[in-house]
């Protein structure tokens, strides 16, 4: 009955093992392109898959900088990073992307005191557990998800220009085959749980219209951006997105996240991919998983709602006055 059992329990794991490595791990980035001399911005570097790519980035000798919101994890974020790269220059700088105030002030505190930006990895993402409004309005899940790395990306694109050949990778999902841009209600209150996963939704697919248009905007700069989706297909990451779940939720949640969810390390490949990998910058504005340029519905490479988008999302922030 024990050799039984035995040869059982040896079958499950085998099977596990084979669907891990060969449909949820995904594939790694290769590359070994040194970043010495380099400095990359990370935001929502302190946890998952931001503090991997940032760490990714400190081996590979880049100045670092981790964009958080809050001063204790960044730090100690900040902290870990140099203690497990050896890397002395990782440094933390609150920036809050639910407020215009502070990616005004983040932007022009690192302007004026740092001469590069090679590599802008606008990581941070507000999950289901977002509700209400950021302090200037705005839906708090689109408003940090799309219009916060928004604005911060046009206040540092003139020093990417400047450090050409540089990058931008958007952290997106394939949440935004779910998403639909509405004109008219870009919006909307964010108080319930479809509310709040339909914004979601509709933030991912501005994240990819967004690096559509701001490729098209960069033809001839040498600057190039790539919209990543940081699972395998619709292989889902470990982060902390369910943060605020009540805890018997997330305990219920566990076993099924540790089995069959990516770690941050492996989901955090295809933004590493995209932000160092040599020979992709035909790709610009394009969406990638699992390291590769991947196909998106129309909906998502629609070049007339992507570039209305941009004006929109102008107006909004009051670049357009």
């Amino acid at each position: 009955m024990a050799a039984v059992l035995l040869l059982y329990v040896g079958i499950v794991l085998g099977l596990y093992v084979l669907i891990y490595y060969n449909f949820i791990k995904g594939r790694q980035c290769t590359s070994d392109v040194s970043l010495q001399g380099k400095t990359v911005i990370v935001t929502g570097a302190n946890v998952g898959i931001g503090k991997m790519t940032a760490l990714d980035m400190a081996k590979r000798g880049a100045r670092v900088i981790l964009a958080c919101r809050v001063k204790e994890t960044g730090e100690a974020a900040a902290h870990d990073i140099r203690t497990l790269s050896g890397n002395s220059q990782v440094l933390f700088m609150k920036l809050d992307l639910a407020s215009i105030a502070s990616i005004r002030s983040f932007c022009k505190t690192f302007l004026s005191s740092e001469p590069r930006l090679d590599i802008l990895i606008n990581n941070a993402v507000l999950g289901l557990e977002s509700k209400g409004k950021t302090e200037d309005g705005f839906n708090m899940v689109f408003g940090v998800n799309h219009l916060g790395h928004f604005l911060l990306t046009h206040l540092l694109l003139d020093r990417l220009k400047q450090c050409s050949p540089s990058r931008v990778v958007v952290l997106a999902s394939s949440a935004h085959k779910r998403g639909k841009i509405d004109f008219k209600n870009l919006n909307p209150s964010g108080e319930t749980w479809m509310e709040i996963l339909q914004a979601y939704c509709d933030s991912k697919l501005a994240n990819v219209l967004f690096a559509r248009e701001l490729a098209n905007r960069l033809q001839g700069t040498d600057v190039t951006c790539y919209a990543v989706h940081p699972g395998r297909c619709h292989c889902v990451v470990r982060t902390n997105l369910g943060r605020s779940f009540p805890h018997w939720f997330q305990m219920l949640l566990y076993p099924f996240v540790w089995l069959l969810f990516k770690t941050s390390v492996d989901g955090a490949q295809t933004s590493i991919y995209c932000a160092v990998q040599e020979g992709i910058e035909m790709y610009s504005g394009r969406y990638f998983a699992d390291c590769r340029v991947q196909q998106v519905l129309p909906h998502a490479r629609d070049d007339a709602v992507a570039k209305k988008l941009w004006e929109v999302s102008e107006d909004l922030l009051g670049l357009s006055k």
